[in-house]
């Protein structure tokens, strides 16, 4: 192939993440050119409610595999953690790339810490996921809806409306905005989402050709911790719609996978921490002490 059509969404972090895979494809295979295709997606549209009451994540991804499915795209890029887990027929994510740093950010321009934060303080976040995570361990604080791109956010933070934001690090990072950041969260504080940090390429199973020439970008290692997370959020039916985070990191010649589930207030949170060579199998164990400790139960009460 000698032309290749990259989907993206229009958001400026999306194209810089589309960039950056252009630019890695160009620089591997001599002769190919890459194009982007900026595409409008609902999950970009839709800001005056949370992901979970518009639809999930797939809001992010349908018009992108519209694009492939209809050849007007050849691969499509996505931050993983918005991909939802189970993929339509036919569609494959043929690379995940090196993870950037998979936490969570506090952006303020007052407090350095959520501890910090006065009784009543207002903390913005679109997630179910850190949204339950600081209900649980800051129950004095106020958590209100936060939507739009990462400029978006941080003008709104800036205005004053918030008094601090919770943003994913690797977004600031590619943006260039690391400098916002006041602390970077320990994942013991905040569990990231599946996938959080890593840049999945999706093409139609069909594509071999597309696939050969994308191998070269995949990360084996990011590529196992992510089977092993997005394993959990499949096997729980992981959405928008349910607080659940999962992470996982080589440990010697091991996985190690921690997870959770929680209710939407955060008074109930079950955890697992898990190890195994196998990433199905550590996902395996892991959902299985989830579920010992009531996961089913909390799922229950959120209708999944």
């Amino acid at each position: 192939m000698r032309r290749l059509v990259i989907a993206t969404r229009r958001s400026r972090l999306a194209l810089w993440q589309a960039e950056h895979v252009k630019q890695r494809l160009e620089a591997l295979h001599a002769g190919l050119a890459v194009e982007l295709l900026p595409l409008s997606t609902r999950g970009d549209e839709i800001l005056d409610r949370r992901l979970d009451q518009a639809g999930g994540k797939g809001l992010f991804v349908k018009e992108l595999e519209n694009a492939l499915a209809d050849r007007r795209a050849d691969l499509a890029v996505h931050s993983v953690k918005d991909v939802p887990a189970d993929l339509p027929p036919g569609f494959v994510l043929a690379a995940v790339m090196a993870r950037e740093d998979p936490r969570d950010a506090l952006v303020s321009k007052s407090f350095e810490t959520l501890a910090s934060l006065p009784k009543g303080g207002v903390v913005g976040t679109s997630s179910l996921r850190r949204a339950a995570q600081i209900a649980e361990r800051y129950p004095q604080l106020e958590l209100k809806l936060l939507r739009g791109n990462v400029e978006t956010r941080l003008a709104k933070l800036d205005r004053a409306e918030y008094d601090a934001i919770i943003l994913a690090v690797a977004g600031l990072v590619r943006l260039g905005l690391a400098s916002r950041i006041r602390s970077r969260l320990d994942v013991d504080d905040s569990l990231p989402a599946p996938g959080q940090g890593a840049l999945g390429i999706e093409c139609l199973a069909a594509s071999g050709e597309v696939a050969s020439l994308l191998e070269p970008l995949n990360d084996a290692a990011t590529a196992r911790c992510v089977q092993a997370e997005r394993g959990v959020s499949q096997a729980l039916g992981g959405s928008c719609a349910v607080p659940l985070g999962a992470y996982a990191e080589e440990a010697g010649t091991q996985l190690r996978l921690r997870a959770l589930v929680a209710s939407v207030d955060g008074r109930r949170i079950a955890r697992a921490d898990c190890r195994a060579a196998d990433p199905a199998a550590v996902a395996a164990d892991a959902v299985a002490e989830l579920r010992r400790q009531g996961a089913s139960e909390i799922l229950s009460t959120l209708g999944t």
